[in-house]
């Protein structure tokens, strides 16, 4: 693993590092308190070739390796402007089908997510399944040349923004172990049938979370993305990319806090100096900078090892994820913190991404699902679940 950055990525980072200042925070929360997507922000992205870093280049993606799309994601978090369509639409959804999807498929999607031109939202959540995959109770049954969907899904990003839901649906159940055989379906986010619900939530984010309810929602067979009841694996394929751009929202919203917090601390003064000077307040900005720097080289190893498909990515990727959230919590609590009462003044930013920071140990993996992965794969200990 490289660790000293080429001078492509210096150039990259610099780059949307400049775009991101043009947009910047103060922005980001007009959008977000207006319940509207960045739009500009998102298509002046797809301009510049960053949302197709992780493409191929026949589909006009710069092929590059995650790597890559984690650097704009994180860049953009730093800015203030933390992008959950990052995650679900240009790393879940655009790896699936690069990979799975038949060539109709990639020739319609690839191209428009690419230039920023479509957004796909991922749907696999449910109400009483939560990270038991197996156990979704949403059900796609073949009727002739369409499939049926029915059941619920919650806590799904984006879906008012989106062009179409990837769908993760049961279309069988294994006669050996009882467990849902799934597939993953594209579906009109207004198709007859489908209705949404918003989950208002504390989240600051462009991008509300709903609830979707599949009434005999019909969709095309040719909508089915690889071969039915394969689906587990497809959607295991998109874990290790969700779990690295995950991270970089953790460590981009860690150094935005952190940046904020340095500045304050070396201007602000109470006993003739600095409050930066006194320890009680240096140091827990010194701790949270050293977590963070550690969770960035966590974060670059599993990029790594994916990029180099390597078995050692979902372990890599579990633990960057897992890491990089707890910087994240860290680094913006000890801004907030050397701030004292300023810390939750709404002008200085910081209540801004609280929430964000903290539901990045829940979702898109919780800490403890992190856990259970590290107990099992990596210490052989007995699954727990």
């Amino acid at each position: 693993m490289r660790l000293q950055p080429s001078f492509d990525e210096r150039l990259l980072r610099e780059s949307v590092a400049r775009l991101a200042g043009e947009f910047g925070a103060e922005y980001f929360m007009e959008k977000t308190r207006a319940r509207e997507p960045v739009t500009e922000l998102w298509k002046k992205l797809g301009d510049n070739g960053y949302l197709g870093a992780f493409l191929p280049t026949e589909y006009g993606g710069g092929g590059q390796g995650i790597w890559s799309l984690a650097i704009v994601s994180e860049e953009l978090a730093a800015a203030g402007c933390p992008m959950f369509p990052l995650i679900y639409s240009a790393a879940i959804v655009s790896n699936v089908l690069a990979r799975h999807g038949s060539q109709e498929q990639k020739d319609t999607w690839l191209p428009k997510l690419a230039a920023g031109e479509a957004k796909i939202a991922f749907a696999i959540t449910e109400p009483d399944a939560g990270s038991n995959s197996h156990n979704l109770s949403t059900v796609a049954r073949r009727t002739g040349d369409k499939y049926v969907i029915n059941g619920r899904k919650t806590f799904i990003s984006g879906v008012d923004s989106a062009d179409a839901i990837l769908v993760v649906a049961r279309t069988g159940t294994d006669e050996k172990t009882g467990k849902g055989l799934l597939s993953l379906f594209l579906v009109d986010p207004d198709a007859p049938g489908l209705e949404r619900t918003y989950v208002p939530t504390a989240v600051n984010a462009p991008e509300g979370q709903w609830m979707l309810f599949f009434d005999g929602v019909e969709v095309d067979a040719d909508q089915l993305i690889g071969t039915q009841d394969k689906g587990l694996r497809i959607v295991f394929e998109g874990l290790n990319p969700e779990r690295i751009l995950g991270a970089t929202l953790s460590t981009g919203l860690a150094r935005y806090a952190l940046n904020k917090a340095v500045s304050y601390v070396k201007d602000r003064q109470v006993w003739g100096v600095p409050i930066a000077t006194h320890q009680a307040v240096a140091h827990p900005l010194a701790k949270a900078k050293i977590e963070l720097d550690l969770a960035g080289l966590m974060m670059r190893k599993a990029a790594a090892l994916y990029d180099a498909g390597s078995p050692e990515a979902g372990e890599a990727a579990n633990m960057a994820k897992y890491a990089a959230g707890e910087a994240g919590i860290h680094c913006v609590d000890a801004a907030i913190q050397v701030h004292g009462g300023n810390g939750v003044a709404l002008e200085y930013g910081l209540t801004d991404v609280w929430w964000l920071a903290r539901f990045t140990k829940i979702g898109p993996v919780s800490a403890e699902m992190v856990l259970n992965y590290v107990s099992e794969h990596t210490l052989g200990l007995p699954k727990s679940y």
